[in-house]
């Protein structure tokens, strides 16, 4: 056989193989029309391969659709690209969709190019089916935390956009079950599921309910989703302001506070919810769900069962509290606490008795702060062990200095705040023992302050502790005493030598326009009687918050042994009570 016949052989061969070919295929000229189309691509459209023959290709599959795929094409067909690959959903005539995967590419030698088709769709079907799984919660058939976020990126970006028509807003809220953990504990998993769906159930109606309205409008229903546990969200797109997210938390709230029938089982579960709502631009994911979760905490701990709205100052407060509790524990080692120090003064004579140790914490960023700014929260880290112990420290220092520096004035005591975690966390006998042999100050001088519901039912190792201290010399002290137990028949039972009357008692001795006869006679009956049965257990008072003369008339006339406030002295620093025991000695009459 010669040349030419051969290659007719192969020329034959290669358009019977091209027709037989299962795998869709068209041969398209430079043009774009349809040269040849196999069956495969004939029976995947809806026509015979004859027809095919000089149709403009382009629109067999759709490729004018969108302007890249289009000019992608058109540089194929002109030679200048090497490959055009794309997806199309194609429609039969019959009336069903497929989707099939398009390859354009040049034919070696020849002036065409090849068109091949991949029908996908079962791959489709099956990426549908995987992403369902993926994008959705098998217990509610709610949107899942995937694509609850998916659409809040998407949202966010589309309320963004100026031009997009929209209010530019976006609300949220987030919500979890409160006793939903009691449920699934008592009644098991099964139980708990159920709840969740028919929760999931209600949650949607409440959208439906205002999806009719939003329609109308030209906007979106709002989104229900589940972000697990028990945790869901309700996500509303274009919103209109707090009032609109705040009817929704509404009717979120009464139509989860009906009681479930679930499998002979009659609960009732109620919701707390953090809403917000807030302009798009400049919001990210992120920065939204941190203000929907720290809201909702804030509704959990104003008492549960309600929604709370995103108030940007409470959580300034809240960001700020977590910017000091970060950086306690440090701030100790870079001296960043100072001490000041009360006058405790003598009632009967006007002489300094003692001082009380009160600490300040220069802060770098937040200032001075004083200690109902940070002490809480040492107590909460446990800092507070910490810090105690350099407060005790720093105060007997302060206090054997001042006895050496002036030994012809009396001796201050020191008296120093205790929190109850220093007992339990620490060995608070060892640490008062040792602090006190290395700075030298006698135990008599020391006093120790705990809180009245601190010390009130005082059992095991801190009354242990309690004991030990008070055998070692130093004074035990109830401060703010008759906010708490006042339960003077068991001080008789505890090492305590002196108590601090809360200033709350103290102000009732205030007189409106110096006006003696407008005194509060409770408190001053209250006062007085505290002060009488104190003495009578051999205890001491000290009142708390004095600030006129008056008042310290009145505690003097009812017994009260020394007083405290800002009628003899604010807090100062440790020279100002240098200067104040100078003044002490040289008063001194000379022997």
């Amino acid at each position: 056989m010669d040349r030419l016949g051969r290659r007719a052989k192969e020329l034959r061969d290669y358009r019977a193989a091209f027709h037989a070919a299962h795998f869709a295929m068209a041969v398209v000229d430079r043009e774009g029309f349809v040269v040849s189309g196999n069956d495969a691509l004939a029976d995947l459209i809806g026509t015979t391969a004859a027809e095919l023959t000089g149709l403009v290709a382009a629109d067999l599959v759709d490729l004018a659709s969108d302007a890249r795929t289009w000019h992608a094409y058109r540089e194929v067909l002109r030679g200048r690209q090497a490959r055009l690959r794309c997806t199309r959903r194609l429609k039969h005539p019959d009336g069903h969709s497929l989707w099939a995967q398009i390859t354009v590419s040049p034919m070696p030698g020849t002036a065409t190019v090849l068109l091949a088709l991949a029908d996908i769709s079962a791959r489709r079907e099956l990426q549908a089916q995987l992403r369902h799984l993926q994008m959705y919660d098998a217990v509610t058939r709610l949107p899942n935390r995937t694509l609850f976020f998916e659409r809040l990126t998407t949202a966010l970006e589309s309320a963004a956009d100026e031009d997009g028509g929209g209010t530019g807003r976006i609300g949220l809220c987030y919500l979890d079950l409160d006793g939903f953990k009691a449920v699934n504990d008592t009644l098991g998993h099964r139980i708990g599921d159920r709840l969740l769906a028919e929760a999931a159930a209600r949650l949607t109606r409440c959208a439906d309910q205002v999806a009719y309205d939003r329609w109308q409008h030209g906007h979106p229903a709002p989104l229900v989703a589940r972000l697990g546990g028990d945790e869901f969200a309700l996500l509303v797109e274009d919103s209109t302001g707090t009032e609109q997210l705040a009817d929704l938390a509404e009717s979120v709230l009464k139509t989860l506070q009906e009681p479930f029938d679930l499998a002979g089982h009659r609960l009732s579960v109620s919701a707390s919810i953090g809403v917000v709502e807030r302009r798009a631009a400049g919001t990210t994911a992120t920065h939204l769900m941190q203000a929907a979760d720290t809201t909702l905490y804030w509704a959990k701990a104003d008492g549960k069962a309600r929604w709370t709205l995103f108030d940007p100052e409470r959580n300034a407060h809240r960001m700020t509290r977590q910017a000091l509790s970060s950086t306690l524990r440090p701030a100790v080692d870079r001296g960043e606490f100072a001490l000041e120090y009360q006058p405790l003064v003598g009632l009967d004579d006007g002489a300094v008795r003692g001082v009380e140790a009160l600490v300040r914490w220069h802060h770098p960023q937040f200032g001075t702060l004083t200690p109902n700014r940070f002490i809480t929260l040492a107590e909460e880290d446990g800092s507070i062990v910490q810090l105690g112990r350099w407060v005790l420290r720093t105060a007997c220092a302060q206090a054997r200095r001042w006895q050496l520096d002036h030994p012809t004035a009396p001796p201050l005591f020191v008296s120093v705040n205790v929190a109850v975690r220093q007992v339990w966390d620490s060995d608070l006998v060892a640490d008062v023992a040792s602090i006190l042999a290395e700075t030298g100050l006698d135990p008599s001088l020391l006093q120790l302050e705990l809180t009245e519901s601190a010390v009130m039912g005082s059992s095991g190792r801190p009354l242990r502790a309690l004991k030990a201290l008070s055998d070692m010399g130093v004074r035990i002290a109830i401060d703010d005493f008759g906010t708490g137990y006042s339960n003077l028949a068991y001080l008789s039972r505890l090492p305590v030598s002196v108590l601090k009357l809360d200033g709350s008692f103290v102000r009732g001795f205030q007189y409106p326009d110096d006006d003696p006869t407008h005194t509060n006679p409770a408190d001053a009956t209250i006062v007085e009687a505290m002060v009488h049965l104190a003495h009578r257990l051999g205890l001491t008072v000290t009142a708390e918050c004095v600030e006129t003369a008056l008042q310290a008339d009145r505690l003097r006339a009812i017994g009260c042994d020394t007083g405290q406030g800002w009628h003899y002295s604010r807090a100062v620093p440790p020279d100002r009570i240098s200067q104040l025991l100078r003044e002490a000695a040289e008063a001194r009459p000379s022997r």
